[in-house]
Formats: C-alpha cells, structure tokens, sequence
C-alpha cells in the first residue's frame, strides 16, 4: 500500500502535481524542489531510500509517498495514483532535470494544443549522458517510430499530461519500460504528442540505471519488452 504524507491536512488543492521518483536523492533534493513553480505541488515518491531523503523532502514542503515495490515504474504510478490536480507532471529527482522547465509543457496540454508533452534532453555538458545510455536510447525511438509513426527523439522522463486519460491507459509495467508504454498507449488511443527540447544536466550522485552498462541494458530490454507486448495486442 502506498502511503502518502502531507506537508498540511490543510494543504489547498494544487493546480498541477509533478511526480518525482526517489532513491537516495538526498543530495539533489533541495536543488530541484526549489524550482517547483509556485502553486505546483511536488509528489516525492520514496522508493526505498536509505539516505534520508523522505525525510527531507518533508522538511522542505514536498507531499511524500511512499512506494515500497522497487522499479521506475512503480514509483511513477504511485505518484499518478496519488496526485490530485488535473495536469500531471513527471521529472527525475536527481538535478539533472528542472522542474521549472515543465512550464511550457503545462501551458500547451492546457491550451488543447497536445495530450501529452516530452522533454527532448539536450546535454550541456559532455559526459552529462553517457555515449551507452544515448545509444539504447536512439535505439528505442527508432523502434517506436516503426510500431507508432511518432517521429520522437527521445523517451525521457520529462513530460506533462491531465490525470484522468493518463490513468485511463491503464499502464501496467512497473520497471523501465514505464515511460514507453505511456507514449505507446497514448499514441494507441490516437493522443497529440509533442516534444520540445530541455537542457539535460550531469546528474546528482550515483545513476541507478543508466550509468552503468548493466543498468541500460535492464531498461532496453524492459522497453524492447514493451513494444514487443504492443505488437501483439495490436496483432491481435
């Protein structure tokens, strides 16, 4: 059972709700909550730290949520199942993402113009993503391309869409193939889906997934896994 602690059982309704997914991000935290928009909401989603960084959070007005089933996906849908607010958002804790930068993203999901926003990650620095981790990337888009049309660079965390449709997909993985199977099922459900370019920073701390060979090759193969169920349904 996920359990969610709030800063105030006052607390008023929030206008958008961003998930962030959190293992040991103590140190990144104070850095990217500070650049929450005002009036946004920010959903912690513990999954498992040891470092503190629930605890932090708290401190600092994040909403936590405890979600105890390790996986990418596991903390993201808890966050989406605890939110509240009509627009939804979802950024790394880890300082390599701005949260500010969802801004725009909230803006055009509002204006009718798209049902959901990615953020196309551009390093600003070398070594910010690793030569591995761009590569399975690229590789996975290209499949996506086949199986959907979308012409998408990228398949990064950050992005913003309503609450409601994004429950209605009915997303079931819990690993890293989370991310994808949203943008599959949402293109499936014949959603607007645009992507705009954001700045992508070296990360704070360790990479828990794709910092190391072994970590990029779990999430491409969660992801190819993914696609490979889509193709099924879509065969069948």
């Amino acid at each position: 059972m996920n359990v969610v602690t709030t800063p105030s059982v006052n607390e008023p309704a929030a206008s958008v709700d961003v998930v962030l997914p959190c293992l040991d991000e103590a140190r990144a935290l104070p850095w990217v909550l500070e650049r929450i928009p005002p009036g946004w909401r920010a959903l912690v989603v513990d999954n498992g730290s040891t470092d503190g960084s629930a605890r932090i959070a708290q401190a600092l007005g994040a909403t936590v949520v405890r979600e105890e089933r390790r996986g990418f996906g596991a903390a993201c849908h808890a966050g989406l199942t605890a939110a509240t607010a009509d627009i939804v958002c979802f950024c790394d804790c880890d300082a390599s993402l701005d949260p500010s930068d969802l801004v725009p993203f909230v803006r055009e999901v509002l204006a009718g113009e798209a049902d959901l926003v990615l953020g196309r990650r551009r390093p600003q620095v070398r070594g910010a993503w690793p030569p591995h981790a761009r590569a399975g990337n690229f590789a996975l888009a290209r499949l996506l391309r086949r199986r959907t049309g979308l012409r998408l660079h990228d398949l990064g965390p950050l992005r913003a869409a309503r609450r409601g449709p994004l429950l209605a997909l009915g997303l079931t993985d819990r690993r890293s193939g989370y991310p994808l199977q949203m943008v599959v099922r949402a293109a499936d459900a014949g959603w607007r889906i645009a992507e705009h370019d954001v700045p992508y920073r070296p990360r704070t701390g360790a990479s828990k997934v794709t910092g190391t060979w072994r970590g990029t090759w779990q999430a491409v193969r969660d992801m190819s896994q993914v696609l490979s169920e889509s193709e099924t349904g879509v065969r069948a």
